[in-house]
Protein backbone atom coordinates (compact mmCIF):
# COMPACT_ATOMS: atom_id res chain seq x y z
CA UNK A 1 0.00 0.00 0.00
CA UNK A 2 1.21 3.33 -0.63
CA UNK A 3 1.98 5.83 1.56
CA UNK A 4 -0.84 8.25 0.25
CA UNK A 5 -3.13 5.67 0.92
CA UNK A 6 -1.69 4.44 4.23
CA UNK A 7 -2.00 8.48 5.52
CA UNK A 8 -5.83 8.09 3.88
CA UNK A 9 -6.46 5.47 5.49
CA UNK A 10 -5.20 6.71 9.07
CA UNK A 11 -7.21 9.98 9.01
CA UNK A 12 -10.18 7.81 8.11
CA UNK A 13 -9.01 5.64 11.21
CA UNK A 14 -8.99 8.64 13.35
CA UNK A 15 -12.24 10.42 12.55
CA UNK A 16 -13.83 6.87 12.84
CA UNK A 17 -12.44 7.05 16.60
CA UNK A 18 -14.05 11.04 16.91
CA UNK A 19 -17.06 9.84 15.53
CA UNK A 20 -17.30 6.87 17.97
CA UNK A 21 -15.98 9.07 20.81
CA UNK A 22 -18.28 11.70 20.56
CA UNK A 23 -21.39 9.09 20.32
CA UNK A 24 -20.43 7.82 23.24
CA UNK A 25 -20.10 10.89 25.20
CA UNK A 26 -24.13 11.40 24.12
CA UNK A 27 -24.78 7.80 25.02
CA UNK A 28 -23.42 8.09 28.23
CA UNK A 29 -25.26 11.29 28.79
CA UNK A 30 -28.67 9.55 27.87
CA UNK A 31 -27.47 6.93 30.91
CA UNK A 32 -26.57 9.35 33.43
CA UNK A 33 -29.18 9.04 36.41
CA UNK A 34 -29.23 11.89 39.15
CA UNK A 35 -30.76 12.38 42.28
CA UNK A 36 -30.98 15.89 43.59
CA UNK A 37 -30.90 16.41 47.42
CA UNK A 38 -33.29 19.54 47.46
CA UNK A 39 -34.21 20.76 50.72
CA UNK A 40 -38.38 21.47 51.66
CA UNK A 41 -40.78 22.40 49.48
CA UNK A 42 -41.27 25.88 49.40
CA UNK A 43 -37.99 26.78 50.08
CA UNK A 44 -35.30 28.03 47.59
CA UNK A 45 -33.28 24.87 47.17
CA UNK A 46 -36.41 23.01 45.78
CA UNK A 47 -37.65 25.54 43.50
CA UNK A 48 -34.05 25.94 42.07
CA UNK A 49 -33.82 22.09 42.04
CA UNK A 50 -36.68 21.30 40.43
CA UNK A 51 -36.15 23.99 37.42
CA UNK A 52 -32.53 22.47 37.20
CA UNK A 53 -33.75 18.97 36.72
CA UNK A 54 -37.00 20.39 34.00
CA UNK A 55 -33.52 22.11 32.47
CA UNK A 56 -31.09 19.84 31.79
CA UNK A 57 -33.81 17.20 30.41
CA UNK A 58 -33.11 19.82 27.49
CA UNK A 59 -29.50 20.76 27.63
CA UNK A 60 -27.56 18.63 28.47
CA UNK A 61 -30.53 16.42 27.42
CA UNK A 62 -29.86 13.40 30.59
CA UNK A 63 -33.07 11.60 31.77
CA UNK A 64 -34.73 14.01 34.41
CA UNK A 65 -33.42 14.12 37.40
CA UNK A 66 -35.11 12.84 41.16
CA UNK A 67 -35.55 15.53 43.46
CA UNK A 68 -35.81 14.60 46.95
CA UNK A 69 -37.37 16.36 49.54
CA UNK A 70 -34.50 16.63 52.34
CA UNK A 71 -33.91 18.72 55.69
CA UNK A 72 -31.75 21.09 54.27
CA UNK A 73 -27.88 21.31 53.80
CA UNK A 74 -26.44 19.12 56.13
CA UNK A 75 -29.14 16.09 55.24
CA UNK A 76 -28.37 17.28 51.72
CA UNK A 77 -24.23 16.91 52.92
CA UNK A 78 -24.64 13.67 54.31
CA UNK A 79 -26.91 12.45 51.42
CA UNK A 80 -24.21 13.04 48.91
CA UNK A 81 -21.12 11.92 51.12
CA UNK A 82 -23.42 8.33 51.04
CA UNK A 83 -24.04 8.87 47.40
CA UNK A 84 -28.18 8.32 47.93
CA UNK A 85 -27.61 11.43 45.75
CA UNK A 86 -24.83 13.05 43.82
CA UNK A 87 -26.24 16.68 43.41
CA UNK A 88 -27.67 18.67 45.54
CA UNK A 89 -27.72 22.13 47.36
CA UNK A 90 -25.63 23.65 50.84
CA UNK A 91 -24.69 26.82 52.59
CA UNK A 92 -20.97 27.28 52.99
CA UNK A 93 -21.00 26.74 56.64
CA UNK A 94 -22.58 23.84 56.70
CA UNK A 95 -20.42 22.28 53.47
CA UNK A 96 -17.13 23.35 55.22
CA UNK A 97 -17.49 21.20 58.18
CA UNK A 98 -18.90 18.03 56.72
CA UNK A 99 -16.15 17.83 54.32
CA UNK A 100 -13.79 17.97 57.57
CA UNK A 101 -15.61 14.78 58.78
CA UNK A 102 -13.92 10.91 58.02
CA UNK A 103 -15.47 8.65 55.51
CA UNK A 104 -17.94 8.73 52.85
CA UNK A 105 -17.18 10.55 49.26
CA UNK A 106 -15.46 13.53 48.87
CA UNK A 107 -17.51 16.75 47.93
CA UNK A 108 -17.24 18.98 44.94
CA UNK A 109 -18.51 22.27 43.79
CA UNK A 110 -19.99 22.79 40.42
CA UNK A 111 -21.13 26.80 41.10
CA UNK A 112 -21.43 29.36 43.80
CA UNK A 113 -24.76 29.73 43.46
CA UNK A 114 -26.92 32.95 45.06
CA UNK A 115 -26.31 34.17 49.34
CA UNK A 116 -28.44 33.27 52.00
CA UNK A 117 -29.78 35.51 54.67
CA UNK A 118 -30.46 34.72 57.99
CA UNK A 119 -34.31 35.72 58.83
CA UNK A 120 -34.93 35.53 62.61
CA UNK A 121 -39.08 36.44 62.57
CA UNK A 122 -41.02 36.97 65.65
CA UNK A 123 -44.47 38.10 66.19
CA UNK A 124 -44.91 41.91 65.99
CA UNK A 125 -46.71 41.66 69.27
CA UNK A 126 -43.38 40.70 71.58
CA UNK A 127 -41.58 42.85 72.85
CA UNK A 128 -37.90 40.87 71.77
CA UNK A 129 -35.80 43.61 69.75
CA UNK A 130 -32.83 41.11 69.88
CA UNK A 131 -31.71 37.59 70.08
CA UNK A 132 -31.50 37.33 73.72
CA UNK A 133 -34.91 38.79 73.88
CA UNK A 134 -36.27 34.97 72.37
CA UNK A 135 -35.65 33.49 75.98
CA UNK A 136 -38.55 31.68 77.44
CA UNK A 137 -40.31 31.73 74.05
CA UNK A 138 -41.03 29.47 71.98
CA UNK A 139 -38.99 29.13 69.12
CA UNK A 140 -38.61 26.80 65.78
CA UNK A 141 -34.25 26.89 65.25
CA UNK A 142 -35.12 24.94 61.51
CA UNK A 143 -35.28 21.35 61.14
CA UNK A 144 -32.36 18.89 62.52
CA UNK A 145 -29.82 18.13 59.88
CA UNK A 146 -30.98 21.65 57.84
CA UNK A 147 -28.20 24.37 57.50
CA UNK A 148 -30.73 26.92 59.19
CA UNK A 149 -29.90 24.83 62.71
CA UNK A 150 -26.48 24.80 62.12
CA UNK A 151 -26.76 28.58 61.84
CA UNK A 152 -29.19 28.73 64.45
CA UNK A 153 -26.55 26.89 67.10
CA UNK A 154 -23.88 29.15 66.77
CA UNK A 155 -25.98 32.23 66.27
CA UNK A 156 -27.67 31.22 70.04
CA UNK A 157 -24.26 30.41 71.76
CA UNK A 158 -22.60 33.68 70.02
CA UNK A 159 -25.37 34.96 72.34
CA UNK A 160 -24.85 33.12 75.46
CA UNK A 161 -28.64 31.37 75.18
CA UNK A 162 -28.80 27.24 75.43
CA UNK A 163 -31.88 26.49 73.26
CA UNK A 164 -32.91 23.61 75.47
CA UNK A 165 -32.77 25.73 78.74
CA UNK A 166 -33.54 29.47 77.78
CA UNK A 167 -36.23 28.68 74.70
CA UNK A 168 -39.12 26.25 74.51
CA UNK A 169 -37.52 25.07 71.70
CA UNK A 170 -39.24 23.58 68.54
CA UNK A 171 -37.35 22.28 65.37
CA UNK A 172 -39.14 22.79 62.72
CA UNK A 173 -38.45 23.13 58.69
CA UNK A 174 -39.80 26.22 57.00
CA UNK A 175 -43.62 25.10 56.34
CA UNK A 176 -44.25 23.74 60.01
CA UNK A 177 -42.72 26.76 60.97
CA UNK A 178 -45.26 29.21 59.23
CA UNK A 179 -47.91 27.18 59.24
CA UNK A 180 -47.49 27.21 63.44
CA UNK A 181 -46.65 30.97 63.40
CA UNK A 182 -50.14 31.20 61.73
CA UNK A 183 -51.79 29.19 64.24
CA UNK A 184 -50.09 31.40 66.80
CA UNK A 185 -47.99 28.26 68.37
CA UNK A 186 -44.96 29.48 67.99
CA UNK A 187 -43.38 32.59 68.39
CA UNK A 188 -40.47 32.94 66.68
CA UNK A 189 -38.44 31.52 64.37
CA UNK A 190 -34.99 31.16 62.28
CA UNK A 191 -34.98 30.86 58.39
CA UNK A 192 -31.66 31.29 55.96
CA UNK A 193 -32.98 31.46 52.58
CA UNK A 194 -33.28 33.90 49.95
CA UNK A 195 -35.12 37.18 50.20
CA UNK A 196 -37.87 37.19 49.16
CA UNK A 197 -38.97 33.78 50.53
CA UNK A 198 -42.25 32.96 49.35
CA UNK A 199 -43.93 31.22 52.62
CA UNK A 200 -42.25 34.54 54.77
CA UNK A 201 -43.53 36.58 52.42
CA UNK A 202 -47.65 34.77 52.28
CA UNK A 203 -47.35 34.63 56.19
CA UNK A 204 -46.43 38.50 56.37
CA UNK A 205 -50.07 38.90 54.65
CA UNK A 206 -52.10 37.46 57.52
CA UNK A 207 -49.51 37.90 60.40
CA UNK A 208 -48.05 40.93 61.73
CA UNK A 209 -44.15 40.03 62.02
CA UNK A 210 -40.66 41.60 62.34
CA UNK A 211 -37.22 40.35 61.47
CA UNK A 212 -34.79 40.65 64.29
CA UNK A 213 -31.49 42.55 64.34
CA UNK A 214 -28.12 40.88 65.34
CA UNK A 215 -25.62 43.26 65.03
CA UNK A 216 -24.95 42.82 68.86
CA UNK A 217 -23.83 39.14 68.22
CA UNK A 218 -22.51 39.34 64.09
CA UNK A 219 -18.62 40.24 65.27
CA UNK A 220 -18.01 37.40 67.83
CA UNK A 221 -19.46 35.09 65.41
CA UNK A 222 -18.05 36.55 62.44
CA UNK A 223 -14.32 36.32 63.92
CA UNK A 224 -14.91 32.03 65.17
CA UNK A 225 -16.59 31.55 61.46
CA UNK A 226 -15.16 33.44 58.36
CA UNK A 227 -17.22 32.00 56.05
CA UNK A 228 -20.17 34.43 57.25
CA UNK A 229 -20.58 37.94 55.85
CA UNK A 230 -23.32 40.50 57.16
CA UNK A 231 -25.76 42.74 54.95
CA UNK A 232 -28.39 44.80 56.01
CA UNK A 233 -31.71 43.46 55.16
CA UNK A 234 -34.99 46.64 54.64
CA UNK A 235 -37.66 45.61 56.20
CA UNK A 236 -39.54 46.59 52.72
CA UNK A 237 -38.34 42.64 52.08
CA UNK A 238 -41.30 41.73 53.37
CA UNK A 239 -43.40 44.57 53.61
CA UNK A 240 -42.96 45.10 57.56
CA UNK A 241 -42.99 47.95 59.50
CA UNK A 242 -39.79 48.92 61.42
CA UNK A 243 -36.29 50.01 59.51
CA UNK A 244 -33.69 47.96 58.71
CA UNK A 245 -32.15 45.11 60.31
CA UNK A 246 -28.79 43.57 59.69
CA UNK A 247 -27.64 40.02 59.57
CA UNK A 248 -25.90 37.35 58.74
CA UNK A 249 -25.05 35.96 54.97
CA UNK A 250 -23.63 32.87 53.63
CA UNK A 251 -22.81 31.75 50.19
CA UNK A 252 -24.79 28.87 48.67
CA UNK A 253 -23.25 26.16 46.48
CA UNK A 254 -24.24 23.16 43.84
CA UNK A 255 -22.20 20.47 44.80
CA UNK A 256 -21.75 17.06 43.49
CA UNK A 257 -19.76 13.73 44.99
CA UNK A 258 -16.67 12.06 43.59
CA UNK A 259 -18.94 9.88 41.40
CA UNK A 260 -19.35 11.99 38.82
CA UNK A 261 -17.30 11.98 35.78
CA UNK A 262 -15.29 15.10 34.47
CA UNK A 263 -17.83 15.30 31.63
CA UNK A 264 -20.85 14.88 33.05
CA UNK A 265 -20.02 17.89 35.73
CA UNK A 266 -18.72 20.22 32.51
CA UNK A 267 -22.16 19.56 30.81
CA UNK A 268 -24.64 20.39 34.06
CA UNK A 269 -22.81 23.09 34.67
CA UNK A 270 -23.23 24.49 30.65
CA UNK A 271 -26.40 23.63 31.17
CA UNK A 272 -27.40 25.96 34.34
CA UNK A 273 -25.91 28.98 33.26
CA UNK A 274 -28.24 28.10 29.63
CA UNK A 275 -30.92 27.59 31.97
CA UNK A 276 -31.02 31.08 33.99
CA UNK A 277 -34.24 32.31 32.64
CA UNK A 278 -36.10 29.66 34.20
CA UNK A 279 -34.40 29.38 37.45
CA UNK A 280 -35.10 33.03 37.69
CA UNK A 281 -38.76 32.50 36.81
CA UNK A 282 -38.48 29.92 39.61
CA UNK A 283 -36.72 32.36 42.32
CA UNK A 284 -35.84 35.59 41.62
CA UNK A 285 -32.76 34.75 43.73
CA UNK A 286 -31.48 33.52 40.61
CA UNK A 287 -30.72 36.93 39.20
CA UNK A 288 -27.07 36.55 41.24
CA UNK A 289 -26.15 33.79 40.03
CA UNK A 290 -23.27 34.92 37.39
CA UNK A 291 -20.64 32.94 35.68
CA UNK A 292 -17.90 35.23 37.27
CA UNK A 293 -18.71 34.83 40.56
CA UNK A 294 -19.70 31.49 40.05
CA UNK A 295 -16.09 29.94 40.44
CA UNK A 296 -15.77 31.46 43.98
CA UNK A 297 -16.32 27.80 45.84
CA UNK A 298 -13.77 28.14 48.73
CA UNK A 299 -13.28 26.35 50.94
CA UNK A 300 -14.60 23.16 48.83
CA UNK A 301 -12.92 22.30 45.80
CA UNK A 302 -14.13 23.00 41.91
CA UNK A 303 -15.07 19.60 39.87
CA UNK A 304 -12.42 19.30 37.38
CA UNK A 305 -15.34 19.29 34.98
CA UNK A 306 -17.01 22.40 36.12
CA UNK A 307 -13.36 24.29 35.90
CA UNK A 308 -13.00 22.97 32.28
CA UNK A 309 -16.28 24.98 31.67
CA UNK A 310 -14.99 27.84 33.21
CA UNK A 311 -11.88 27.57 31.45
CA UNK A 312 -13.49 27.02 28.24
CA UNK A 313 -15.53 30.21 28.80
CA UNK A 314 -12.45 32.79 30.20
CA UNK A 315 -13.13 33.05 33.21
Amino acid sequence: MSGTLLRLHAVGAALALATLSLTACADDLDQVKLTMAAGSPGGVYHKLSVALADAWTREPGIPRPQVANTAGSVDNLDRLRANQAQVGFSAADAAEEKQKADGGHKLYALARMHDDYLQLIVRDDLPATKIADLKGLRVSVGARDSGVWLIAQRLLKAARISPEADLKVQYMDLPTSVEAMRNGALDAFFWSGGVPTDAVTDLATTVKLRMLDLSDVLPELREEYPVYGSATLPASAYRLEGGPVVTLVVRNFLLVNDTMSDDVAEALVRGLFQAQAGLVAASPVARSIEVRSAIETTPIELHPGAMRYYRDVKV
